[in-house]
């Protein structure tokens, strides 16, 4: 895993607390939670290949 990518997933994450605070205070929950939502399948499509490659050793270490 790559230091960029952290760094990515927390700018990502301070973004959308920004954004979700500003339109909470503004009365647009609905708004806010789809910030929220479209933040969190952007860091799960990151993250998603590191996590497969994860599984796959882990199959590779226990059919030795």
């Amino acid at each position: 895993m790559e230091v960029s990518l952290i760094f990515k997933i927390a700018a990502v994450g301070i973004l959308v607390t920004i954004l979700s605070q500003v339109l909470k205070h503004s009365g647009r929950e609905e708004h806010a939670f789809l910030i929220s939502l479209a933040g969190l399948i952007l860091v799960l499509t990151w993250i998603l290949p590191y996590i497969y490659e994860l599984f796959v050793m882990i199959q590779d270490l226990f059919t030795l």
